[in-house]
């Protein structure tokens, strides 16, 4: 590696960093997307820590999220690694399974469709 500053080298992944798999993602960026044509949603934020990842959906960009998802791996054995957070921080579903957990928000999403 020479010190040319113009050569910049990649960034490595954190160890230890807790991320979503590709199946995880993509059902709740589906999630995401079909509350968005809904008119619900209008903005996304994620968060990837040591202890846990989180996905935070928000009606506008400025207020706080309206829903959050969370995984933490180290309440796998406890209550789920899995927990759903509503707008003002309570846990609306805790779940060892990502499509259980957001059951409360696809219920939500229906209503909206069919009301």
């Amino acid at each position: 590696m020479t010190n040319d500053p113009a050569i910049l080298s990649f960034p490595q992944p954190r160890l230890g960093q807790v991320g979503f798999t590709r199946q995880e993602l993509q059902r709740i960026l589906d999630l995401y997307g079909r509350m968005v044509a809904a008119g619900e949603w209008r903005d996304y934020a994620m968060n990837f820590d040591r202890d846990a990842a989180s996905f935070a959906a928000f009606r506008r960009t400025a207020e706080r999220p309206q829903a959050r998802v969370e995984k933490r791996p180290a309440n796998r054995n406890r209550q789920g690694m899995w927990t759903l957070f509503g707008e003002h921080g309570q846990v609306l579903k805790r779940g060892h399974e990502l499509p259980g957990v957001l059951a409360p928000v696809e219920r939500r999403l229906v209503k909206l469709v069919d009301g």
